[in-house]
Parts: structure tokens; sequence; C-alpha cells
């Protein structure tokens, strides 16, 4: 399985990705879900992959060759955002059709979900999410932010915390905190963790993490985290049977202490 969100803000994007594809009793197996693709000054992608490995791996290599053949149509001739996007689907459909019938045939399905996000030239930075039918949706000021693969126990952080005005720094701890909330809950989502921001207006790459299960700043995440839900929960307020119990428990403590006191007499 695998757990991939980004994140539109008015300062940039966000994006993050762990790298588990595989999680057996015997075997686990880790593949980076995040992919860049760069002409710096002039235009940039970032890819987050979920889904069939073969799949996601094929469309992977189309995209690189197309850029590095100059075709007619790659990430380097595109004019907008949502070309892209629809460039990406095409390609996603085109290498599933070739093995659903062989893969179905041995139980396995070839379907492959992608968020792919960046910048073109002057354009607004934005964000995508492909369905393996190679259909799009993009984000909304109420949802600036895409998911794929194992998603709803990420979801609740993000729907709390991030707005389109959140910072970069804000929506990079969220991004981080839904992840170790997969995690927790699932064990098919695993470290290394990726995280990339991108700056608006930048056109280039100039920050990211790839965060490993021992990292000192994602222990330090996790402990404060923890640590902060559980005080939340303990401040919340009590009901009101709740209060006239602890009321009677105390009455009953002073009774036994008096008795004993006298006792002691």
């Amino acid at each position: 399985m695998t757990y991939c969100v980004a994140i539109a803000l008015d300062e940039g994007l966000v994006f993050a990705s762990d790298s588990r594809t595989n999680a057996g009793a015997d075997q686990v197996s880790t593949y980076s879900k995040m992919h860049t693709f760069e002409v710096e000054g002039e235009r940039v992608f970032v890819m987050l992959a979920a889904g069939n490995l073969a799949t996601t791996q094929a469309v992977l290599n189309q995209l690189k060759r197309d850029m590095d053949d100059s075709a007619e149509e790659s990430l380097n001739s595109v004019q907008y955002m949502s070309e892209a996007a629809a460039y990406l689907g095409r390609l996603n459909r085109e290498e599933q059709e070739k093995h659903t019938d062989a893969l179905s045939r041995a139980g396995f399905t070839p379907e492959a979900s992608f968020i792919l996000g960046g910048q073109i030239d002057d354009g607004t930075p934005e964000i995508f999410m492909i369905y393996p039918q190679g259909n799009y949706i993009t984000t909304s000021p109420h949802t600036p932010f895409l998911q794929i693969g194992e998603s709803k126990y990420g979801k609740p952080v993000l729907d709390r915390i991030i707005r389109p005005d959140t910072s970069l720094g804000d929506a990079t701890r969220c991004a981080l905190v839904s992840i170790d909330s997969t995690m927790h809950s699932n064990v098919t989502v695993g470290p290394p963790i990726e995280v990339l921001i991108y700056e608006k207006d930048s056109l280039t790459f100039n920050h990211y993490l790839c965060l490993e299960a021992d990292d000192d700043y994602l222990l330090t995440l996790k402990r404060a985290w923890d640590e902060n839900i559980k005080k939340a929960f303990r401040d919340l307020p009590r009901f009101e049977w709740e209060s006239v119990n602890t009321r009677k428990r105390r009455g009953t403590q002073v009774s036994a202490k008096k008795k004993t006191a006298k006792k002691k007499r």
C-alpha cells in the first residue's frame, strides 16, 4: 500500500509520500513514490504515485523518454498544468490497457493513481489527482489538498488544519503528522518519508527531505504530537455525572482518613 499527499497553498505547494510498497510477514519493500521533473527557470513538476508498481514505473519511464526525445507531447511542451494532467492520464490509461487481460487472469490489477503538481512559467502553481481511468480533479479553496493510497487515517488532521493561507512550514508539519497517523494505523505505510516544499514562482526545488524511521526530527515530531494530543484529550470538558462521582469519591476518601486517624489515637 502507500500514502501520498499534496497541498496547494497561497505560498506554494507541499508534497509528502511514504516509500513502502509491500509489507508482508517476511518481506518489506521500499521504492520512492516521489519523482521530479525540472527545467530550471521555466517549469517544474512533482509526481506522486500509488498503485501497481510496474504501471507507475512504466509511466515514469515514458514521461522521461518523451522529454528526452522532444516528443510532440511531453512535460516540456504542455502550456498549462491541466494539459500536463491530461497527458499523464492518457499515458496511465494506455499503459494499463496493455496488461489488463493478463493481470486480470492472474488476479491482479494494473491500476495506478497519480498526483501531479507544479508550475509552468508565470502560471499558478497547481496540483491534480489523476485517476486510473485517465480523468483528473484539482483542489478548491475548501479542499486545498489531494491524497492517494491509504488516505482515511491521515485526512482528519488535514481537514482541521489546512487552509489556503496556511504557511508552508505549518502545512509541511501537518503533512508529516498525517503520514505518521497513517503509519500508526496501517503497517503497509512506512518510511522513508519524502517531503518536498515548493515556493511559489521560484521555478526550482530548494527544500527536500528524506526522513528515515530513526530521523531525529521525525521522532521529535511524533513524540510531540502523541503527548499533545493526549493532553488535549485529558483537558476535554467533563460530564456533569463525572463531577458528582468525583465529589462522592473524595468524600469517601476523607471519611476513611478520619476513621483511620481516630483509630490511631
